[in-house]
């Protein structure tokens, strides 16, 4: 009995931090679009991190759990360097260079098969379904942006596919990788990129010349709150609850979040895409989750698989 009641509460873990990472994700779009009204791009990212670090650490050391070694914290730091600053940042780098719109969501839209790709170059190909699911979701992704802005720069070009790739490599392999227990491992990815990001902002420019909006100031504390303790925690849980595949679509559903919010929040009106690009995406969430099965998988010691991309400079 206890291990059918352990059973169903994770499931039920798994089914929250997808609803998180669906819909507070979807819903960071808007909350940055405000937040940037006050704040340059690095250092608004640079501070929600560096607040939801400092949030959940005393949450994680709650119950006496014993302390990260230093590979764990190290690992933990890595991680956070990939899907944090590689992948976070390098999208608005990415943009500040000139990408357009909807070529920034369709990049993020190939996450997904990315980490797929990743998570097969660690022997764990996703199965035909969950092929099939990853065409029609990134289908969908395409369609749902065609009125969006394609244009790219050069740099930008190389940007926007390097940051979704950065965020697939870093979910995958942090996944395989011995990180500290609980919401430890949440913390350090959060604080540490958070400060390499403030040193980018800072380093490139940035500065904050005046009094931040209420707006602006309260986009920040969403972000923080939700965007940041609540969905990336749910979502570093994923990443070691069920396949990549599962875990980071929220890829193809975070785009329809960010319309609806429009729609409801903004003058925005829905167009021939998003009705076609809707049917997509639900039906490439219902095939990958109908193979997104629960596993429970050991850490790979540091010695092991994942330091053979350390060895190849990753």
């Amino acid at each position: 009995m206890d291990g059918v009641g352990t059973n169903g509460r994770s499931k039920l873990l798994v089914l929250l931090s997808l609803i998180s990472v669906y819909f507070i994700w979807g819903s960071t779009y808007l909350a940055l679009r405000f937040g940037l009204e006050g704040f340059p791009p690095f250092l608004l990212n640079g501070l929600r991190f560096i607040l939801a670090g400092a949030l959940i650490y005393p949450l994680s050391r709650l119950g006496g759990r014993a302390r990260p070694s230093r590979h764990q914290i190290w690992n933990a730091f890595r991680m956070g360097m990939f899907l944090l600053v590689g992948g976070v940042g390098g999208m608005a780098l990415a943009l500040e260079a000139g990408i357009g719109s909807g070529l920034a969501a369709t990049a993020a839209g190939v996450i997904p098969v990315w980490s797929a790709l990743a998570a097969g170059a660690f022997g764990q190909w996703p199965q035909r379904r969950e092929w099939v699911g990853l065409a029609l979701g990134l289908a969908g992704v395409v369609v749902l942006v065609q009125e969006g802005d394609f244009r790219a720069s050069t740099i930008g070009l190389v940007l926007a596919v390097a940051a979704p790739l950065a965020w697939s490599i870093g979910s995958v392999w942090g996944s395989s990788r011995d990180m500290p227990g609980g919401l430890m491992s949440a913390a350090i990815q959060l604080a540490g990129a958070g400060l390499v990001m403030l040193v980018i902002g800072l380093a490139l420019g940035e500065r904050i010349v005046s009094v931040p909006g209420v707006k602006a100031t309260l986009s920040l504390a969403y972000l923080v709150l939700f965007g940041s303790v609540v969905a990336f925690t749910a979502y570093v849980y994923l990443l070691n609850a069920v396949r990549s595949s599962l875990a980071t679509s929220y890829a193809y559903v975070n785009p329809v979040v960010a319309i609806v919010l429009g729609l409801t929040l903004g003058d925005e009106i829905v167009t021939g895409p998003v009705l076609i690009a809707l049917p997509l995406i639900l039906a490439a969430v219902a095939l990958v989750a109908a193979e997104g099965k629960m596993r429970k998988q050991a850490p790979i010691a540091d010695h092991d698989l994942a330091d053979s991309l350390v060895d190849a400079g990753v």
